[in-house]
Parts: structure tokens; sequence; C-alpha cells
């Protein structure tokens, strides 16, 4: 699968395109989505689109996105502190001490999944 990435297009779009693609019950990282996006050193802009991604059109699944040890580091830019663990264990990802359980098993690579 490849995505429709327009030169045009600002980064935090082509971020939430990206996020939109993983699968339900998967996580990924802001490092992982920066160097699909060809911007390795920029998980921090990631991150900073992730804050505001609830004002995106179509919907973006945030809570899928982690940092790179598999920690819910983003929980508190939700509704509450404990909505991103619960929309991630309505997916029946399981987290312990707001950490993904078996991060790696569960890690979705958009680099792997999406070739451009």
């Amino acid at each position: 699968m490849q995505l429709n990435i327009m030169p045009e297009k600002d980064f935090f779009d082509m971020v939430y395109q990206v996020v939109r693609l993983i699968p339900k019950g998967r996580v990924t990282s802001y490092g992982a989505i920066a160097e699909y996006l060809g911007a390795k050193t920029s998980s921090r802009l990631v991150g900073y689109a992730m804050n505001a991604a609830h004002r995106a059109k179509p919907k973006v699944p945030a809570h899928r996105v982690v940092n790179r040890n598999g920690l819910l580091t983003g929980k508190h830019h939700f509704e509450t502190p404990f909505k991103m663990q619960e929309l991630l264990e309505k997916e029946k990802v399981k987290i312990k001490n707001d950490k993904v359980v078996d991060f790696k098993k569960l890690f979705w690579n958009p680099s792997e999944a999406l070739k451009l």
C-alpha cells in the first residue's frame, strides 16, 4: 500500500495520513513515523502533530502513537489522562504502568508496511 503524499501537503497532514493507516490493535512510535516520512530527526514534530490531531478531519487515531519504548507519553493531551489507555484497551492492547505490553509484537512499522 502506498500513501498519496503530495509535495504541497504540510508535515502534519502527512503524519495524519500515516497514523490513519495504523491497524486497530497495533501501535507505532513518533520516531517510526518521522523516519518513514524522511525526517528521521523530527519525532518531536510528529508529537506536536499528535497533540493537534483532535482538530483533524477525518479523525486521526492518535492513541496508537506511543514513544519508542511503548510508553503512553501523549496521554495528557487527551480529554482525560486515562482516555489514551482506554482507547487502546478497547482495541485489545494491554497497558501496564502506562506502557504497551508486548510492544515489540504490536509495533507497526510504517517503513515496512508502506513501502514507497
